[in-house]
């Protein structure tokens, strides 16, 4: 008989501070192995990296990491914040439009357009103030086995 893995979801609450990524990055690495997903570390760490150190940098109140079994050897990354603003890099561009692509000579800029790259799906949601929700938005990317980061 066939055992069937239920649907599962993490999220990790994590205050505006600069060790809060990396906390995260260690967070998600424990929770795929804990469901035989490990394989999938290095794309998930690199997608949750992007998402958080923009949450950082871009928002001065919390941000939360979310993990979600999207299907079957799936994993479905988001990280909420409060600013309800989509970065440009994340807008809804046909996904050959690169828009901001920062100078070559940059130090930063590129984390957005990694995770569009390095990812098999990808998108934001924008979220209202109803009731307890905080609004703001949801950045979000998947990935699937075999699948590399690079």
């Amino acid at each position: 008989m066939a055992t069937v893995s239920p649907p599962w979801s993490y999220t990790l609450q994590l205050p505006h501070d600069p060790r809060a990524p990396g906390i995260a990055r260690g967070t998600l690495r424990l929770i795929l192995a804990a469901h035989d997903m490990a394989e999938l570390s290095p794309t998930a760490e690199l997608l949750a990296a992007e998402l958080l150190t923009n949450s950082h940098r871009h928002t001065k109140g919390p941000y939360a990491l979310r993990l979600r079994a999207a299907e079957p050897d799936r994993l479905c990354v988001a990280v909420w914040d409060s600013d309800p603003r989509v970065p440009p890099g994340f807008a809804e561009e046909p996904p050959d439009v690169l828009v901001g692509v920062p100078p070559e000579d940059a130090e930063n800029g590129r984390g957005l357009h990694l995770v569009r790259a390095c990812a098999d799906a990808w998108g934001a949601s924008v979220l209202r103030e109803l009731g307890a929700s905080k609004g703001g938005k949801l950045l979000w990317a998947e990935c699937g086995r075999g699948v590399a980061a690079w």
